[in-house]
């Protein structure tokens, strides 16, 4: 998992409550668990005029000019601005896989549902809880954001704001660990138990 402590990016302005995980990334897109390519049909039915489905070519799809990720000005953002409850409905991990592939690396609003705020952690996106006015002024901000996760402050339009994230959560994202990682720090204790196991119940072997 890529470690994160310092981004500066402009920000994308999703200006939309209760955005679901159904509209995060569609169901049909959900048959693959390599957690990669699921970045092109983000927002799928929003992000596109036509229906998508596995196997399109989306380089040749109509975009909706209209949606916000297709507008020159945010291409390349790494930070999405959303409203109060997104990543609600279904748990699906693929959700915080299709945000990560299409490149944002945090997600600033005013609360998220449970256990996508857990997933993105798991995923290397850092979900921040700020207040709805302070929302509002960082919608109206264009320029880049900067973001420290050590400091745990936001720098945006001269003006910083603060976050609270949990300390171990905070730990891992900084070092870059996954589940995966978390447990390979511990792989000499973990190979000096199966040895001592196996030597005492031979018959496992």
């Amino acid at each position: 998992m890529q470690a994160f402590k310092t981004l500066t990016s402009i920000a994308t302005p999703l200006d939309r409550a209760n955005v679901d995980t159904d509209a995060i990334i569609p169901k049909q897109f959900l048959k693959s668990i390599k957690r990669s390519g699921f970045g092109p049909n983000l927002f799928d039915e929003w992000r596109y005029l036509d229906h998508g489905e596995v196997g399109m070519d989306n380089s040749k799809r109509p975009l909706n000019p209209d949606f916000v990720l297709n507008k020159d000005e945010y291409q390349g953002a790494q930070i999405l601005l959303a409203r109060e409850n997104f990543g609600c409905g279904s748990s699906r991990e693929h959700a915080p896989w299709a945000l990560e592939d299409y490149g944002f690396r945090a997600i600033i609003a005013p609360s998220f549902a449970d256990i996508f705020y857990n997933n993105c952690f798991k995923n290397g996106i850092l979900p921040i809880v700020q207040s709805n006015d302070i929302l509002d002024e960082l919608f109206a901000f264009k320029g880049e954001i900067t973001i420290d996760l050590e400091s745990q402050n936001i720098h945006a339009n001269d003006k910083n704001y603060t976050f609270e994230v949990d300390a171990e959560r905070k730990r891992r994202l900084i070092n870059g660990l996954d589940d995966i990682g978390l447990t390979l720090q511990y792989q000499d204790e973990i190979k000096s138990f199966e040895q001592k196991y196996f030597q005492k119940y031979t018959w496992l072997n």
